[in-house]
């Protein structure tokens, strides 16, 4: 990461970054009604003392500087600095999660803490870290709420040591560190079914949750001759084929999702700040119809063979390269805007029909293990009214979500029946007004 010093408040100095690829598209696509915002919870064995979680938090953050951070647009790119506000503070959970930021308002936090009844929940801000980092962030907050409970954990199972100072390794621009291959040639990619709904009024943001053993979906999987995020997959393409098929439109497009890929099982690095490339399993109707065999069978092989050290270095290689070209570089950021966002809905948006993330397990030190009855992760709002589907797992408890910003509930509906039918046992809870 390149970190310089620039002048802050009451003479001091403010230590201040150079976003990352990724960090560098969510700054600029950002706006009052859209931000690139996740959430992951901790459904806990005993309702939350509010006080004793303000004081983790207290005791935590300054461990996690890259998320103790505020965006701030410069001549020609945004930048982070140093947050050195108050907070962030502790907040009642909210009906409506993952709201846009602002960041002029609210001290310029990008990271949220709320609770309610039993649930501890984290939201982030895409530019400053995905999820690999982010639950880092919430495994040691909450091995510090538990000890400010009176608990003994220790700082084993991806728990960072909160006495000790960040490793510079945290703060690292793996993109850029990485980014030493020849870049691969950007290709415009076919325009996806969309799956897009009637908006709700802003800002809300219906959530659906399905409760699944782990067991039974491994179980099915193997059946199926797959992992379980490869059956999850060609699950809810199934859906999408078929939905559109429904919808009986004069031509059917491509359905396909957007399936982030954790890049530090091959590119080792400690960074705590984005590192993730997206692959695109895809299902073309107009080739004919498909059986769900046929579906699982091609998302099983295209995962295989696209996820790859060659290939994906080479990808993020081409991401960092259009960073660091010249014209770009002296383009003040009031023109970069509208071409990062035009670029982004080209080959982030029109492509697929959604997002389907598993970050897997949720692993922590077998001391916590009791305290923490399940673990939840949301997706927020789409660019568009449309759902994304994520899922997390913790003991055998797997949690699938959708969530989005329309009305319809045909996409969610459809895939939990699908696993009901296919003998895996779900049970639903939703946000949405009965």
């Amino acid at each position: 990461m390149a970190a310089d010093r620039t002048g802050g408040q009451k003479g001091k100095h403010k230590e201040w970054y150079r976003l990352d690829n990724a960090a560098v598209v969510y700054s600029a696509i950002q706006k009052e009604t859209y931000s690139a915002v996740y959430r992951f919870s901790a459904v806990m064995d005993q309702p939350v003392d509010p006080e004793a979680l303000q004081r983790a938090v207290d005791k935590t953050m300054p461990r996690f500087p890259s998320f103790r951070v505020r965006i701030k647009p410069g001549i020609f790119w945004y930048y982070s600095e140093f947050n050195d506000a108050p907070g962030p503070f502790v907040q009642k959970d909210i009906a409506n999660p993952c709201q846009p930021v602002r960041f002029d308002q609210g001290d310029g936090w990008l990271v949220r803490f709320f609770y309610y009844e039993r649930r501890i929940s984290l939201e982030v801000f895409h530019a400053i870290s995905d999820g690999g980092g982010a639950m880092t962030l919430l495994r040691t907050l909450l091995a510090v709420y538990l000890r400010e409970l009176g608990y003994q954990i220790p700082n084993t199972c991806g728990v960072l040591d909160v006495d000790q100072p960040p490793r510079p390794e945290e703060l690292e621009d793996a993109y850029a560190r990485y980014a030493t291959v020849k870049a691969r040639s950007f290709t415009t990619l076919k325009k996806a079914y969309a799956n897009a709904g009637t908006p709700e009024p802003f800002y809300t943001l219906n959530v659906t949750m399905g409760f699944c053993s782990v067991r039974q979906l491994k179980e099915k999987a193997k059946e199926h001759g797959a992992s379980i995020t490869e059956y999850l997959t060609a699950v809810l393409l199934k859906v999408l084929v078929d939905k559109q098929h429904r919808e009986g439109p004069k031509k059917e497009l491509p359905v396909s999702l957007a399936i982030p890929i954790n890049l530090r099982p091959w590119f080792p690095t400690e960074s705590l700040r984005n590192f993730i490339l997206t692959v695109r399993p895809c299902i073309d109707p107009s080739l004919g119809e498909y059986t769900f065999e046929e579906i699982v069978s091609q998302v099983h092989h295209y995962l295989r063979l696209n996820i790859n050290r060659q290939q994906m270095q080479a990808e993020l290689a081409g991401n960092v390269k259009f960073a660091r070209n010249k014209f770009v570089q002296i383009m003040p950021i009031a023109l970069k805007k509208p071409g990062i966002a035009f670029g982004y809905w080209m080959a982030g948006v029109r492509p697929y029909s959604g997002t389907y993330t598993n970050p897997g397990p949720f692993q922590v030190p077998e001391e916590m293990r009791p305290h923490i009855r399940r673990m939840e992760v949301i997706l927020g709002q789409a660019t568009m009214p449309r759902v994304h589907c994520a899922s997390i797992s913790y003991g055998d408890i797997m949690e699938i979500t959708f969530a989005g910003t329309q009305k319809e509930t045909d996409t969610e509906r459809d895939f939990f029946r699908f696993l009901v039918r296919d003998g895996v046992h779900v049970k639903v809870e939703s946000n949405r007004a009965q």
